[in-house]
């Protein structure tokens, strides 16, 4: 008997300025490879006649709402599901007006690679290089960048060459582990799926290829070890109490020794049940209950650690990306949402403001929406967790406002080495 090797899954988000053309992209990516249901390109051609735009508009592919449609742009994060005889994905389009940038930090916080698009013949605009600050912070490192619109450049390489000079040092200094640079047009298709025929000096991978071809799973992968923020305290028929969550950082074991925190309580994993039954072993991502050998006082917003264990604490120096319209400053009461516990926070200091153009930190009295600073925030409650990159769970929290429950800001705990 063979096995089969079990075919990789990669979440990747589309990122770039307004009008560069992410969705087209992802909608001309979708169609080649013939991942669309006749009634699903029906409604996109229906969608485009009304429009008037004629032959299909593939930015109907992933723009659902109506707002969307009617407007001609991406609000919301759409997510897609696609899937070629060697792996599948899992693709969050990410709109590009700055109004709806948390709305990309959404779809670019679970993703193993950023795909930025951008118009080869305008080059890195701000809002690029801000989305692709953004996924450096959210622990994003590998970029596939499409050089997009080069019919519209007669297909010359000096826009081309242009970018990759841009993408080469704006990436050294946001530590991206690799990035590629692929001349395409989303709307012929060239090099998006088939290889193009309009240029002979490009001889790297298509957008797909290069899609097949990345590392999968970096989201979930961590320096820590297992960790099991605690969602629900499940009473047992005969006595006793399990404790269920989402398994995170390393894989959780029967007969680990675990720390119960904030409590510090030391007790061992007795048995783990999932969706399939009884087991041996929780990987990260799996959602299990969990049996401990000693009787505790455990609720939601607890957690349960491997070592190296998390840090348990009531104030935490955070990079924070600002949504809200009214700017951030020191003294702002908010509530801090982390893992499963939620819990009224301050800012209690405002250390600095990233400037997007050049990376460095300015002094500053407040962040305006969509700008990026570093805080220390107190918590009324202490919380249980990692640096952010040791491990993208238990490393961030958002922001809520306590009189509109809108959600103001993303946060990550820690400085991250660019800043």
């Amino acid at each position: 008997m063979t096995t089969e090797t079990p075919v990789e899954l990669l979440r990747f988000a589309t990122v770039g300025s307004v009008d560069d053309g992410k969705s087209t992209l992802i909608g001309r990516l979708l169609v080649d490879t013939r991942q669309l249901f006749d009634d699903q390109l029906d409604a996109v051609a229906e969608a485009s006649a009304k429009r008037g735009v004629g032959d299909l508009d593939l930015s109907f592919v992933t723009d659902g709402l109506r707002a969307e449609r009617e407007q001609g742009i991406t609000i919301d994060v759409a997510y897609r599901y696609a899937s070629t005889p060697t792996r599948k994905f899992v693709i969050a389009d990410c709109p590009g007006h700055v109004q709806y940038t948390r709305n990309m930090a959404t779809g670019a916080s679970t993703a193993d690679l950023a795909l930025v698009v951008l118009d080869a013949n305008q080059g890195l605009k701000e809002q690029t290089r801000r989305h692709l600050c953004i996924a450096a912070l959210l622990g994003v490192r590998n970029i596939i960048v499409a050089a997009n619109k080069m019919d519209m450049a007669d297909w010359d390489r000096a826009p081309y060459d242009a970018v990759v000079k841009q993408i080469d040092e704006l990436g050294e200094r946001l530590g991206f582990e690799s990035s590629l640079v692929i001349p395409v047009s989303a709307l012929m298709g060239d090099n998006v799926v088939e290889r193009s025929n309009e240029e002979s000096w490009y001889e790297g991978p298509t957008v797909l290829e290069a899609l097949e071809q990345a590392t999968a799973g970096s989201w979930s992968s961590s320096n820590s070890g297992a960790r099991l923020p605690i969602q629900w305290v499940l009473r047992q028929n005969g006595g006793g109490r399990t404790y269920a969550g989402m398994v995170n950082g390393a894989s959780l074991h029967v007969g680990d020794a675990v720390t119960l925190l904030p409590q510090n309580l030391e007790t061992t994993v007795r048995a783990i049940k999932g969706v399939r039954g009884d087991g041996s072993e929780a990987a990260p991502g799996l959602s299990v209950d969990v049996d401990l050998a000693s009787d505790t006082d455990a609720g939601r917003g607890d957690m349960l650690a491997t070592a190296p264990l998390p840090t348990v604490t009531r104030e935490i120096e955070a990079t924070v990306c600002w949504f809200g319209e009214t700017p951030l400053s020191t003294g702002t009461r908010l509530r801090l949402k982390h893992t499963s516990r939620t819990t009224p926070a301050r800012v209690s200091d405002l250390h600095g403001v990233v400037d997007i153009a050049t990376l460095d930190v300015a002094p500053g009295e407040q962040l305006a929406m969509n700008e990026i600073g570093l805080v220390t925030i107190q918590t009324a409650e202490p919380l249980v967790v990692d640096d952010y990159r040791d491990n993208r769970v238990t490393g961030s929290f958002v922001l809520i406002d306590e009189r509109t429950n809108a959600t103001v800001a993303a946060g990550m705990v820690g400085h991250v080495d660019f800043l």
